[in-house]
């Protein structure tokens, strides 16, 4: 029995060249496929680029180009973004400067509301001493002609005295009116 170990040998050395020049072939064809495909526009943006020794010149102009191309569409979308962010700061400051003049403008209804009140409350406090300086008569004609909720709102602001003057000339059913809507006025009002 002979043994041939050197065509055991030389097979293991073939077998082993076909891989190497394998993986030559599929290095080469990889970076040829890497730049063509970076031509074609993906939907999304890849965050890393597989890096690619390009063996000639010729094969480096494609993936150039699209790494130029894509640098291009950064640069556009960062454009936008910028014009995005001065569009913010503009509409930031004119909500910034309206809410500024409508506190101003709520101030100013304020102050307009307080003085409206202290005049309807001095008009009122004017004609309840108007009403407390009639004659008792002359006031009791009146206060019969006014609604009972309107007449006990000046005879609950008048002096005791005036008040009790005009209500005895008042006939019966609208003294008793008035009374009432005196008397229930602050029934309402919590006592605790």
């Amino acid at each position: 029995m002979t043994r041939r170990p050197r065509q055991k040998r030389g097979t293991l050395h073939v077998i082993g060249g076909l891989l190497v020049a394998s993986a030559v072939l599929r290095v080469t064809m990889t970076g040829q496929a890497v730049a063509e495909n970076a031509i074609v526009e993906p939907e999304e943006e890849q965050v890393t680029a597989p890096v690619v020794q390009a063996s000639t010149p010729a094969a480096a102009e494609p993936l150039l180009r699209a790494l130029q191309e894509r640098e291009a569409r950064l640069a556009a979308r960062e454009g936008q973004f910028a014009d995005r962010m001065q569009a913010l700061r503009l509409a930031e400051a004119e909500v910034t400067e309206k809410l500024a003049a409508l506190t101003a403008a709520e101030e100013a209804l304020r102050a307009t509301i307080a003085l409206a009140d202290s005049a309807a409350e001095s008009d009122l406090e004017r004609l309840t001493r108007v009403y407390e300086n009639m004659k008792p008569k002359d006031a009791a004609e009146l206060f019969e002609q006014m609604t009972p909720d309107f007449a006990a709102g000046f005879l609950g602001m008048m002096e005791p005295v005036a008040a009790a003057q005009i209500m005895t000339l008042i006939t019966p059913e609208v003294a008793y009116s008035i009374s009432a809507v005196l008397a229930g006025r602050n029934a309402g009002v919590p006592t605790e």
